[in-house]
């Protein structure tokens, strides 16, 4: 895992400490005493791929640094009910304490990698590629971004300053498309990529001649898409988004775009079931 996802995730740590911990975890502290030792597993209850392990081995190591951790299955595997992801031993009040947030970590992010496998698969057999959003819950896109990476899909603009992506707003500010990419152009790195979002034909002509390298097919028809892509003959790369969902992805991919994206793999998250056992 990236230093940077790591270094996100011990910003997100610190939150979770202090909403969940506060003053300190007053039944485990309690009960247990503080020198014992126990040995646990993380273990799918359900289909997926899993990711995060490597934020749940900080969290349990904020906790009693010494913990032997041991992964069974690495990020960006499949895993099935009943399989253990990693066998891990330390503090007993380390493995209680820890253990929600670092559960909350792991389900949402395997089940961010799960949707993003799904998705990868249903469009298996076309040459085009699914992309996340910039629809991440806000502080979690390095690790959002990162789980969808682990599923097999791939990352849009990190963020505003990456990429330039002319929107509607955009467009009625400026006057039109043209204009539009005109005023940036020569503000901007070549090496920055112009993406326009379009909803008409009309549009696509337009972004056509305004000569950008990404064109979006906005909430358009699989019909509506065909003749876009007619048009543009290959003279840019084509995005299809807005309304994809699983159940639809294949009849875009085979209208011969080059990108479907899709924000429902991070602002629609169904967390994987995973739990955590304590085995001595």
């Amino acid at each position: 895992m990236e230093e940077k996802v790591l270094k996100s995730a011990e910003v997100l740590f610190n939150l979770a400490y202090a909403e969940d911990i506060g003053d300190g975890d007053i039944t485990t502290n309690n009960l247990v005493p503080p020198g014992s030792n126990k040995t646990a597993r993380l273990v799918a209850k359900e289909e997926g791929v899993v990711a995060g392990l490597p934020v749940a081995e900080m969290v349990f190591k904020k906790f009693d640094e010494n913990i032997k951790w041991d992964v069974k299955i690495p990020d960006g595997t499949k895993v099935k009910p009943g399989d253990v992801l990693v066998e891990f031993s330390g503090n007993y009040r380390a493995l209680l304490t820890g253990e929600r947030k670092a559960l909350n970590f792991l389900q949402r992010l395997s089940g961010i990698a799960t949707y993003a496998n799904k998705c990868k698969q249903e469009v298996e057999g076309h040459n085009v590629e699914i992309l996340d959003t910039r629809k991440t819950l806000p502080g979690y896109r390095h690790l959002d971004k990162y789980a969808v990476r682990m599923g097999g899909a791939s990352n849009h603009r990190f963020g505003l300053y990456d990429m330039v992506m002319i929107k509607d707003n955009h467009i009625q500010v400026a006057g039109g498309i043209k204009k539009a990419v005109e005023a940036i152009r020569d503000k901007i790195p070549k090496s920055i990529k112009i993406e326009v979002e379009t909803c008409t034909l009309e549009q696509v002509r337009e972004a056509l001649e305004a000569d950008v390298d990404i064109i979006m097919l906005d909430n358009m028809s699989s019909k509506m898409m065909i003749e876009a892509v007619a048009i543009i003959d290959r003279r840019a790369k084509i995005e299809a988004s807005g309304n994809m969902t699983l159940k639809r992805i294949r009849k875009v991919a085979a209208t011969g775009v080059n990108y479907i994206s899709i924000g429902a793999l991070t602002h629609s998250v169904k967390a994987l079931d995973i739990s955590q056992r304590i085995i001595d």
